[in-house]
């Protein structure tokens, strides 16, 4: 099973935008790794909730399409609100 995600670069960083960002229903991301520089992004926050949702999306190896660009990342890490089914947080790193 392959998977493609669709991100854009983020310009305005700090955690007043990543909150602006949550209630617009995306998810602040970073890729990083490969020897290249980290790089934050945005997501789309359903996308993102059904995916983590599903086994294979977490030792899989995915299609991260940045701005055109194609990448290949696995998930490194990811955080969850406490009570709320909302995606706060996920961490890629390139392969």
């Amino acid at each position: 099973m392959s998977f493609e995600l669709i991100a854009s670069k983020r310009v305005d960083l700090g955690t007043g935008a990543s909150r602006r960002l949550r209630h617009a229903g995306q998810v602040p991301a970073v890729v990083y790794g490969a020897g290249k520089e980290a790089a934050s992004l945005v997501l789309d926050h359903n996308t993102m909730y059904y995916a983590l949702k599903n086994e294979a999306f977490h030792t899989s190896v995915l299609d991260l399409v940045i701005d055109g660009q194609k990448e290949q990342v696995k998930v490194a890490a990811f955080q969850m609100h406490p009570y709320k089914q909302q995606v706060m947080h996920i961490d890629f790193a390139r392969v």
